[in-house]
């Protein structure tokens, strides 16, 4: 079995930004700043016969490049906040292509998302900090933004079956763009 997940990379640069958030406050589980990701979709545990029916699912999902912004902060968890997220605005063409993800992902074979969709990148898990205190850091960072960057591919990645995931291993780009240099 393998845990699978595709998801858009951050830059650099908007990493650096993302970093900057994971101060002030204590008992956040901060997310590494190699493991920062745009999930498009979970797959979850699968055998190795369906990961290669996935890898081929994938390489079929066409792909334009387009520009993804960064803003906000929030939780998940409501009344007991366990996650820490920057916002991902979403657009259209980043809803057509989680479309497209979670269409090809039921071709496979694999049960339908029930969750709606929100983009976002986890910053911290939040399982020793109180209601009180995340509420009082998203209302600090609330106008956190970080620079507009272009996508071109998506990444499959896959993560050890843990809390929190990470690290996270890139298994294969899409659309993949190495090409045999000709003699």
């Amino acid at each position: 079995m393998i845990r699978l997940f595709t998801a858009l990379e951050i830059p650099d640069e908007a990493a650096e930004k993302l970093a900057r958030l994971q101060q002030g406050l204590e008992g956040a589980r901060w997310i590494e700043r190699a493991d920062f990701h745009i999930t498009l979709r979970f797959m979850g545990d699968v055998p190795e016969n369906v990961a290669a029916d996935i890898d081929e699912a994938l390489a079929d999902i066409p792909m334009e490049p387009f520009d993804v912004e960064l803003e906000g902060v929030g939780e998940f968890g409501g009344k007991r906040p366990h996650t820490l997220w920057a916002g991902v605005k979403m657009s259209e063409p980043l809803r057509v292509l989680q479309g497209r993800h979670e269409s090809a992902m039921r071709r496979v074979g694999l049960a339908p998302e029930t969750r709606n969709y929100t983009p976002h990148v986890t910053v911290a898990r939040l399982s020793h900090v109180s209601t009180e205190e995340a509420y009082r850091y998203i209302a600090a960072n609330n106008l956190f933004a970080a620079p507009r960057f272009e996508v071109e591919q998506f990444t499959l990645f896959s993560a050890k079956a843990s809390t929190g995931g990470g690290p996270y291993v890139i298994e294969k780009r899409y659309p993949d763009f190495e090409w045999v240099e000709e003699e």
